[in-house]
């Protein structure tokens, strides 16, 4: 994949162009971008592209009838130098092979996606970390307590179910047949899913923010009497709908920075050039403070949508306004002006 061209002005951030598919969180994408001084493009679905225009983060809008078409708009976006940003929608509508055969300059080791979306693959990346995760069963027959069944890519928990025994498995599994999943053990406790960033510029692991998803119908069900949810047969499902910020007790976070250190260190084993970039480890904390890690996600999430004027962290570290989205645009930035573009374009 060939780096943006240089235009006449050397390497001034008004040469690039920052581009990435109308979703998921590109909203806080292209806004920092803006305030990194790029020039914005956002790729969207015929009929879904009034929030960008309506927010004003958008200098340029792509149409195109289905993501799944974003590699044939290839020769456009490097016409425009762009730079492309991924977002949990890419690993949702594109293939691994895709994705690494795209020939647009990548922000980030797109190759570290595929060790996302696998989750066996993707828990060898967090054992080799050194992180404590929940069992895996290897077959409904092994359950035997409750557990969580989770399907493969980034689609946001839609269709995970819990089930206590293998013939629960079977029945919530009925027209689900054939799809990729992994049985895991359930955690009670309470979910903390933290936002990192890697920067190979400088070799640091960032803390930027932290949040809760709200998911539906599990996080509304309590609402109403388990008698009541009895009698009405509902099943827990975990869709996220949105996201809720949060503040962590300050006595966790050195353990939460080595462990987003770890991976780190992990993922150089994995691919070369390992994880670049934001990323998230979603995690249960038990009543003992024991954090389990139960996922990673290598990009961009949802969650950091809240912190678009910064979060604490992130604002204790840099004393202004810095979203993820933001940080994404000056690491850029930085690369550019110290001609080392080729560290963070993967």
């Amino acid at each position: 994949m060939g780096l943006p061209k240089k235009g006449n002005s050397g390497n001034s951030t008004d040469r690039y162009s920052i581009a990435t598919l109308g979703s998921h969180s590109a909203l806080q994408i292209l806004h920092g971008a803006k305030q990194e001084g790029f020039h914005t493009i956002a790729i969207c679905e015929k009929g879904r592209e009034k929030p960008y225009r309506l927010f004003r983060v958008a200098d340029e809008i792509i149409t195109i009838q289905s993501f799944s078409e974003l590699p044939k708009i290839a020769g456009e976006l490097n016409k425009r130098n762009a730079i492309l940003i991924p977002h949990g929608t890419y690993t949702g509508v594109m293939t691994q092979e895709q994705i690494e055969k795209l020939n647009v300059p990548y922000f980030g080791n797109r190759k570290i996606l595929r060790w996302e979306y696998d989750r066996t693959m993707q828990r060898d990346w967090l054992k080799k970390a050194g992180l404590r995760l929940p069992k895996i069963f290897r077959k409904p027959e092994e359950i035997d307590r409750p557990a969580i069944i989770k399907f493969y890519g980034a689609h946001g928990g839609k269709g995970f179910f819990l089930a206590k025994t293998a013939s629960e498995f079977r029945e919530k599994m009925k027209g689900k047949e054939g799809k990729p999943y992994i049985i895991q053990e359930y955690i009670v406790g309470a979910p903390i899913y933290a936002h990192y960033f890697h920067s190979p510029l400088n070799n640091e692991v960032e803390i930027m923010s932290f949040d809760k998803r709200y998911e539906s119908n599990v996080d509304s069900i309590g609402r109403i009497a388990a008698k009541d949810q009895l009698d009405m047969g509902l099943n827990t499902s975990y869709n996220i709908t949105g996201n809720v910020p949060l503040a962590i007790r300050e006595s966790l976070l050195p353990e939460v920075i080595e462990m987003g250190e770890a991976v780190v260190k992990a993922s150089k084993t994995l691919e070369k050039h390992g994880m670049i970039g934001p990323f998230s480890l979603e995690t249960i904390i038990t009543p003992e403070l024991k954090f389990y890690v139960f996922e990673i996600s290598a990009r961009i999430v949802a969650g950091t949508n809240f912190f678009i004027s910064a979060s604490p962290y992130a604002d204790l570290r840099y004393g202004e306004n810095m979203s993820t989205g933001r940080r994404i645009a000056r690491e850029i930035k930085n690369a550019i002006e110290t001609g080392r573009l080729n560290t963070v374009l993967r």
